[in-house]
């Protein structure tokens, strides 16, 4: 039976700052995660995209920043339980028990629910042959960029992650990268709009608006065309090895929908002005997994909530002691043994 302080459900950037903070406080973690290895959507969505709003950091791929977060919490020994959802808990005296969908049992005194976006799904087109096609030029994240330079890349999709992928492409691959969007205007940051029309001109990217995909081919199961149709009923056939339709994640709690946590739309209802608890006390939910008013899906505000959770845990756990504030600085960190 695994015994801690804190569950941590969620190995995301958040998760795994929540494990320096409470071993700060002495408390130790143990982390469960659906996904065989720690990182959440950095690692397996974007590992080697930079990311630009880290303090202190002007630039850092991701996958690089959840290797400092993993080297930052690794003095304070977090135990893991990866390839396993966190299917049920409940209540033992005072002392929490989660079961996996595996059947493993793990034991803490709080909770953290730090799962991102929860279990994440991509938005697929409704498109024949697209399930044949998935993983064999079909692909709905970017993972390893560089396998891809020489290789004829479609893009699908108006947002900040499409943008961004057809940028990147258009400046390193061998071939022009075809970006094909059903509208006139992109819902991405405008200097990346610019850039797309840019790298048009230049002849490095060709757009395709006002377009969708509506049909894939491919040979020995393996995709070698898409056909665009615009809104006028034109149509144009694109050799494509690989075909990126990056129309967002689809956000499921999965079951910790089923927990009786307060639930607005697919997130946690949390106490902001305190600690980020949840209606249940003892469980608290920090990182994209959470909604409040005003509330920002940035990995820094999330960092902020996993240090006030850490607080309202301790408080939980040791209502008769008096936690006083003490800066690394002076404290320097010392791990456990």
């Amino acid at each position: 039976m695994i015994k801690t302080d804190i569950l941590i459900v969620g190995a995301g950037p958040v998760g795994l700052f929540a494990v320096f903070e409470a071993g700060l406080m002495r408390l130790k973690c143990h982390i469960v995660d659906v996904v065989s290895s720690p990182g959440g959507q950095l690692t397996e969505l974007y590992p080697k995209k930079p990311i630009y709003d880290i303090p202190g950091y002007p630039k850092i791929l991701a996958g690089k920043l959840i290797d400092n977060l993993l080297k930052q919490a690794k003095p304070f020994k977090p135990g893991f339980t990866l390839g396993e959802r966190a299917d049920s808990f409940k209540k033992i005296g005072e002392i929490f028990e989660i079961t996996t969908n595996m059947g493993t049992k793990l034991q803490g005194k709080v909770i953290f629910i730090a799962g991102g976006l929860g279990s994440m799904e991509p938005r697929k087109p409704k498109i024949d042959l697209i399930n044949k096609f998935e993983r064999k030029g079909i692909n709905f994240y970017v993972k390893d960029p560089d396998t891809y330079l020489d290789k004829k890349i479609s893009i699908s999709g108006g947002g900040d992650s499409a943008l961004d992928w057809a940028i990147y492409f258009s400046k390193k691959c061998k071939y022009p990268v075809n970006l094909i969007h059903r509208s006139k205007s992109f819902r991405g940051n405008k200097d990346s709009v610019d850039k797309i029309f840019e790298l048009n001109k230049e002849g490095k990217l060709n757009l395709y608006l006002d377009s969708e995909v509506f049909s894939i081919d491919g040979e020995n199961d393996t995709l070698n065309l898409i056909s665009v149709r615009d809104r006028n009923g034109r149509e144009c056939r694109l050799d494509t090895d690989y075909w990126f339709p990056l129309f967002g994640l689809v956000p499921k709690l999965g079951p910790l929908g089923n927990w009786g946590l307060d639930i607005e739309k697919n997130a946690i209802k949390v106490d902001n002005a305190n600690d980020y608890s949840t209606n249940i006390k003892g469980i608290f939910a920090i990182g994209d997994i959470n909604t409040y008013e005003g509330k920002l899906k940035l990995i820094l505000c999330g960092f902020h909530e996993a240090t006030l959770a850490v607080h309202g845990a301790y408080r939980i756990i040791y209502p008769d002691k008096k936690k006083s504030l003490k800066y690394t600085t002076i404290q320097g960190v010392t791990g456990f043994d």
